[in-house]
């Protein structure tokens, strides 16, 4: 969805510096590819660390080991060094299997942190380089108050994209043929304007808070 967009907007001279997008398009590839050839950096949340280490939020994660990628090697954080690099694919996309000897991974003191496994070693599953160092720094940066004050922009995005649809009907065109829709799409967006002009001045907050059916019925019940 993304790339058609930016190959119009460089055919104008219009791409902007950074494109803010919602975290379901999101990818280590699109992030590598945007920037790469269009020049173009992504404000996005990406997906965090799926391992159960990272989900219990305890334990030895990815990222307590040491990536070696000239050697092809990790180090583990009692300091062993894997014995297995290999070139994986997975569920049709290039993938790094990393495997720790069993021998070494059976007697350490802090094996049920690190692995579930009863008998074989410990086992890491990364992206290619690239795509895992902007992953991993992705990763970092979203974990960061400023990114995160950053990042609020996009709640205007939203908004407005839901106002569109909800007031203008613009999920749908109402006529047939390209210049109908185009022109269609431009009274839309001059309605919002107007509609978002006198909210502002006269005082009228746009962001009411959804109050869901439930939580209704208990300020009904309270009262």
């Amino acid at each position: 969805m993304t790339e058609p967009v930016h190959h119009m907007l460089a055919a104008r001279v219009l791409l902007p510096a950074e494109h803010f997008l919602d975290s379901v398009y999101t990818s280590a590839e699109l992030i590598v590819g945007m920037k790469k050839n269009f020049g173009v950096t992504l404000v996005t949340p990406v997906l965090m660390n799926s391992s159960p280490q990272a989900r219990a939020d305890a334990g030895f994660d990815r990222t307590a080991f040491t990536i070696d990628w000239d050697k092809r090697q990790a180090t583990c954080p009692r300091g062993d060094t894997s014995t297995w690099w290999s070139p994986a694919p997975q569920r049709g996309t290039k993938a790094i299997v990393i495997k720790f000897d069993k021998e070494t991974c059976r007697p350490c003191p802090v094996r049920d942190q690190c692995t579930r496994s009863k008998t074989g070693g410990r086992t890491l599953s990364l992206q290619p380089r690239e795509l895992q160092e902007v992953l991993d720094h992705a990763r970092l940066q979203q974990s960061d108050e400023q990114w995160r004050a950053k990042y609020g922009t996009r709640a205007g995005i939203e908004g407005t994209i839901h106002q569109a649809v909800a007031v203008t009907g613009t999920g749908r065109a109402r006529y047939l043929g390209l210049q109908k829709s185009h022109l269609e799409h431009v009274l839309s967006t001059v309605a919002l304007n107007l509609i978002r002009l006198d909210a502002w001045w006269n005082g009228h907050p746009l962001d009411r808070t959804r109050v869901s059916h439930l939580a209704r019925l208990d300020l009904s019940l309270t009262a």
